[in-house]
């Protein structure tokens, strides 16, 4: 009987997103533009936490980010999304 055998637990990577992403990538450029963007004057504002509980909401800049991403790479679908990134 074949059995899936996992990785050896005793060794730990680590990753780095900065040395994932390459220097000339767009996602780079869309990071430094969301942040350069004065949200508050827009109306964006983080929301206070829910008071029956849950988890918190996303930050307004990295939802930004996404949507922008998507709408470069003409990707519409949130599910899609997920999938790319």
């Amino acid at each position: 009987m074949k059995y899936i055998i996992g990785e050896n637990r005793n060794q730990v990577e680590f990753y780095s997103l900065e040395e994932l992403i390459e220097q000339d990538n767009e996602v780079r450029l869309i990071d430094l533009f969301v942040d350069s963007l004065p949200l508050g004057e827009f109306g964006f504002s983080e929301s206070k936490q829910n008071q029956q509980g849950g988890r918190p909401s996303y930050h307004p800049s990295d939802l930004l980010k996404l949507f922008i991403y998507g709408y470069l790479n003409r990707i519409r679908s949130s599910r899609q999304l997920d999938l790319r990134i």
